[in-house]
């Protein structure tokens, strides 16, 4: 988003946050009518550009919001996009960029007001993790060619309940709705939105093999001392790295791996 969006989406979310914590395990409820929105947004050009239209008053656009969604949606939901849609938007597609971004939100609100939090972080780096390294099921989920249905009937599959119940929720609207985006891209995004929802900052290290919990620790510490947070240490194992670790916070990555070292020599003896 560009920088007017960014401002708008800003400011409806700390409109809404409050209503969200009152919530509490409600706001998952919350956020799937959000996303329902989301969905008729992206299915009419038309209501995006008449929502987001800069010559027409945000009066205007907030009532069209308001008799669309009548008493489909809680009266919060109805609220907040009758306020989003005062607000000003660089492009019609951020408007439901927003949504989406308020709606997962308030999914977390509900797996924090149940303690969840952290599992929900975990659940959605795990299963990251097994799709960077699974291809077929990367692309099946992620396949504009199977109904939505048939996708997210894919992800319960591979989910088994074995997951919490927001990260369900969270899953199946990642592959569900797709929203021009890769999942794994879209699971590591809702996974550092959990993070921050916790102030905290994730490392995610890819080893050869796995690492015990002291080891994962004390590098936890390390990292926390280094960015002056607490950090979240997220290990995946790849057999393929040979050796070493590689360590992403962030868009920073540290790349200790044997097979990086290797490339860097090749590229020295090369000139």
């Amino acid at each position: 988003m560009r920088a007017t969006s960014e401002a708008s989406l800003t400011a409806a979310r700390e409109r809404f946050t409050p209503i969200l914590d009152a919530a509490g395990d409600g706001a998952r409820e919350l956020g799937e009518q959000i996303f329902s929105v989301v969905d008729a947004l992206d299915g009419s050009t038309s209501l995006r550009r008449a929502l987001t239209d800069p010559t027409r008053s945000g009066e205007a656009k907030a009532q069209l919001a308001s008799t669309l969604l009548g008493t489909q949606v809680h009266a919060d939901v109805v609220d907040l996009v009758a306020g989003l849609a005062r607000a000003r938007w660089s492009a019609d597609a951020d408007l439901a960029e927003a949504l989406e971004e308020i709606g997962t939100t308030a999914v977390l609100v509900a797996a924090e007001a149940r303690g969840d939090l952290l599992r929900v972080e975990d659940d959605l780096f795990r299963l990251g993790r097994i799709l960077a390294n699974e291809r077929d099921l990367r692309v099946a989920l992620a396949s504009t060619d199977l109904s939505a249905e048939r996708r997210t009937s894919l992800a319960d599959q591979l989910l088994n309940g074995q997951v919490a119940p927001e990260s369900q929720v969270l899953v199946r609207r990642t592959v569900g709705a797709l929203r021009q985006r890769s999942v794994t891209t879209r699971l590591a995004h809702v996974a550092d939105l959990a993070a921050a929802r916790r102030q905290r900052v994730v490392a995610s290290v890819l080893v050869a093999t796995p690492l015990t919990p002291a080891q994962v620790e004390r590098l936890g510490a390390t990292l926390s001392r280094i960015y002056s947070t607490e950090v979240h240490v997220n290990v995946g194992v790849d057999p393929s790295i040979v050796g070493g670790m590689r360590i992403q916070v962030g868009a920073e990555v540290v790349d200790a791996t044997v097979l990086s070292k290797l490339a860097e020599a090749r590229r020295r003896i090369a000139g």
